[in-house]
């Protein structure tokens, strides 16, 4: 049985995956506006994603971080 956090948690996942697969590519064809756009769109379900897990998923977050450090010595 998936718990409250999980299942919100991916929501939040399947939202920020739906949002950087929909991006618009750069290109001449396309306006800047429209990426920056996108762009504010994505970082903002990214970061609201990070938050979200950091304050729920504490210990995932400590193994992670251990794991970073140990690859930066």
């Amino acid at each position: 049985m998936v718990d409250r956090k999980t299942k919100e948690c991916i929501k939040m996942l399947r939202d920020l995956v739906s949002d950087v697969q929909g991006a618009p590519y750069p290109g001449d064809d396309i306006k800047s506006e429209l990426y920056s756009i996108w762009y504010e769109h994505a970082q903002r379900a990214a970061v609201e994603c990070f938050e979200y897990l950091d304050a729920n998923f504490p210990k995932e977050q400590k193994e992670l971080d251990d794991s970073i450090n140990k690859i930066l010595k």
